[in-house]
């Protein structure tokens, strides 16, 4: 006897975790290939702040170099603002962040894969060109180094932190302004670090304790913005 085809239609079975969140991560880069203006923009306002600072100022060499560490940090945070917008509003608006929601994956892993992707594409770039900037600041060649190091560890924090101001004005009229309101508070610390460590590898100071507390500040934001966010995702769907 045949068997019935309505009984042997399955159901396919769900991809795993780790290969949905790797689905996410590489829809977002694809996504952000195609509109390459949302991931130039952060880079070429970050290069056009900090190689316009020195004619505000002036050219005086000792004087921008003293500024160079918080001249750098400030528009590394400023560029990352920038792109924030962009992390949920293009899934927002298309409804592809209601089916993250529904999926049987947690949604809180999803939201590290668009994350992660977020920083791909803001983070790395703006780690890459801030050696060249730094130069025409004055910046010692022993600072590069903690520089580096200090964007490696601050920009995910950005990211992350960034991800529930996001979350939070998705839909909202005016959602850009609240974003900066929301997360300009949260990253005030990371700014302190950030700066604060290259300052004092620049003056052959030991930076390490304030990278250690930067490292630190990573550490919890993996832990917890993640599920901040995907609970500001479900508030702002529902």
């Amino acid at each position: 006897m045949p068997d019935n085809p309505a009984r042997s239609i399955s159901k396919a079975p769900a991809p795993s975790l780790l290969r949905a969140a790797g689905c996410v991560f590489w829809r977002d880069l694809a996504v952000a290939w195609r509109r390459s203006a949302d991931v130039l923009t952060p880079l070429v306002f970050f290069a056009i702040v900090v190689s316009l600072f020195p004619l505000g100022v002036g050219p005086e060499p000792n004087m921008l170099r003293t500024m160079a560490p918080g001249v750098l940090w400030v528009a590394a945070l400023l560029a990352t603002m920038l792109s924030l917008r962009r992390m949920f509003s293009h899934d927002y608006a298309d409804g592809s962040l209601e089916l993250l929601v529904l999926a049987p994956h947690p949604l809180t892993v999803m939201v590290l894969a668009k994350v992660a992707a977020h920083w791909v594409l803001t983070g790395i770039p703006l780690m890459l060109i801030s050696p060249v900037l730094a130069v025409q600041l004055y910046l010692p060649g022993e600072a590069m180094g903690t520089l580096l190091l200090s964007l490696l560890v601050g920009t995910p924090v950005l990211s992350l932190l960034g991800s529930v101001g996001a979350a939070l004005t998705l839909g909202l009229r005016g959602g850009g302004v609240l974003v900066s309101l929301l997360v300009l508070p949260l990253y005030t610390p990371i700014l302190i670090f950030g700066a604060g460590a290259v300052a004092s590898s620049a003056t052959g100071i030991e930076a390490g304790a304030l990278l250690s507390l930067m490292g630190a500040m990573l550490a919890l934001a993996l832990t917890f913005a993640p599920i901040a966010t995907a609970a500001a995702i479900r508030i702002s769907l529902d």
